[in-house]
């Protein structure tokens, strides 16, 4: 190549450097400072399942849970984001999508007729084959199905007659659908979280043991507070938290309830940004102070819904996708802490149950 031919390209080629130069400047500009690029994104401490040694602090455990699981265009996303972080959760399984809408007769809630449900059904024959692969696909990456019971009826007066109902039909979809290739076992699930978390707990737990169940996360505690059992089922409460946008106000922490608490549940999608900035606020105030606090395990309350333009949905994935690398941070499931839970000494687990709630 003669000296002429060298010379022509060396302007090019510094125009090109600097317009790189730009785009990583403006990169590094815009990412927000807390925020992991995906590139840095750690995994989860290897070895965090274990007794921890004398004077060690917890792992910091992060239980995101999502109440429905029925969306395939939710499960899509999910999936990558776990894929991607890591990260695993729990999906609260509302029997119901796992009966397809011809199927509705089958299901009979305590005091109703058959084929009455709060909630829809599961659609076409076609949905709930992809619902069942969507399952499927959760449980091979150790995203745990717990129960929602079917269809979300919300009351405290049931029996545990009336809620032994409820699970033997759940258990009873869930062996029907696995006829259809459905890979999860009725025997597997553990945990429960009643529609709006209401319930007379006495008869829910009671329902709970007899089918052999160990948690529940329906309960609302104030701040975050360690698990213990109750009456023979750990009960992973969900925080009530102050909410910045509100004036702070303490508000429970699921999507649902902070969502009431910022426009009274008005289905107003030009508020999608709004909304999903002021719940970011609220997951990154509840993950610092409870880090910073007692280590308890954050649980995070959400739905397969796009209420409000999808806002919490975006708020709870971008917290996902930037909590979940983080050190001494483990997203997983509520199981997989109770394990973590069984291999620490007693006293060890009173001593930080008697650490005060962490309070944001």
């Amino acid at each position: 190549m003669d000296a002429r031919r060298v010379r022509d390209w060396r302007p090019i080629t510094l125009a090109l450097a600097l317009v790189a130069t730009f785009v990583i400047l403006l990169v590094i500009g815009t990412q927000r400072p807390d925020e992991t690029p995906p590139a840095a994104i750690q995994a989860a401490p290897q070895d965090w399942n274990r007794k921890l040694g004398p004077g060690e602090r917890p792992p910091q455990f992060v239980l995101f849970s999502y109440d429905g699981a029925g969306s395939h265009d939710q499960w899509t996303r999910l999936l990558e984001l776990s894929g991607r972080t890591g990260a695993r959760f729990t999906a609260f399984l509302s029997g119901v999508y796992l009966l397809a809408d011809d199927q509705k007769k089958q299901y009979t809630a305590p005091g109703h007729a058959a084929g009455q449900s709060s909630i829809s059904f599961g659609g076409s024959q076609d949905d709930v084959r992809t619902r069942i692969a969507d399952l499927n696909a959760a449980q091979q990456r150790g995203i745990e199905i717990a129960t929602h019971y079917n269809g979300h009826y919300c009351t405290d007066k049931w029996t545990t007659q009336q809620w032994q109902l409820e699970l033997q039909q759940f258990s009873r979809f869930i062996d029907q659908a696995g006829v259809q290739g459905l890979q999860v076992e009725a025997g597997a699930v553990k945990g429960g979280r009643t529609p709006c978390l209401e319930g007379k707990f006495d008869a829910v737990f009671a329902a709970m043991i007899s089918r052999g169940m160990t948690y529940d996360s329906s309960q609302v505690s104030d701040g975050m507070l360690w698990p213990a059992q109750d009456k023979g089922i750990w009960e992973f409460s969900l925080p009530m938290v102050r909410m910045p946008a509100v004036g702070n106000k303490k508000v429970t922490m699921t999507d649902y309830s902070l969502w009431e608490a910022l426009n009274h549940s008005k289905d107003d999608k030009s508020k999608r940004d709004e909304f999903a900035r002021a719940t970011l606020e609220v997951y990154r105030a509840a993950y610092d102070a409870v880090l910073r606090g007692n280590r308890a395990p954050l649980v995070i309350g959400n739905h397969f819904n796009d209420w409000a333009g999808g806002g919490f949905g975006v708020a709870g994935e971008q917290f996902m996708g930037e909590v979940c690398g983080k050190p001494e941070t483990v997203c997983t499931t509520f199981s997989e802490v109770i394990k973590w839970m069984e291999r620490q000494d007693p006293a060890v687990l009173d001593q930080l149950r008697k650490q005060p709630a962490a309070q944001t």
